[in-house]
């Protein structure tokens, strides 16, 4: 009987350890600023000078608009490769907005001058 009692223990203690089955992050869909995207299938990801925080916000948007330039009328790809620019801080900022705060382009880019 009692090791029947420490074998519970043990599972329970496991299960605690692995989250019970419920993972924070088990929708995917909610991990994504734009999660109903659709990436062409020949797009190619362009080489960005990544923004670190330090420099004019304005500029970084103009120098990204124009490298995106054959994806400027897709506000969802904009949007979602935008976080390929940025590196350090600027990530972070980028992965912790709110989706129900930013639904177009436009949004993203007032919250980023804002920011930075």
């Amino acid at each position: 009987m009692a090791e029947k009692g420490k074998l519970d223990h043990i599972e329970e203690r496991l299960g605690a350890v692995e989250g019970g089955g419920s993972y924070a992050f088990a929708n995917k869909a909610e991990l994504c600023l734009v999660p109903d995207i659709t990436i062409p299938l020949k797009f190619k990801v362009p080489d960005f000078n990544k923004y670190k925080g330090t420099t004019c916000p304005n500029n970084h948007l103009k120098v990204y608009c124009r490298k995106m330039r054959a994806y400027t009328k897709d506000e969802k790809l904009l949007m979602h490769f935008f976080q390929e620019s940025l590196t350090g801080a600027t990530v972070t900022w980028y992965t912790n907005l709110e989706p129900s705060r930013v639904h177009s382009w436009k949004d993203l880019m007032v919250a980023f001058i804002r920011q930075y």
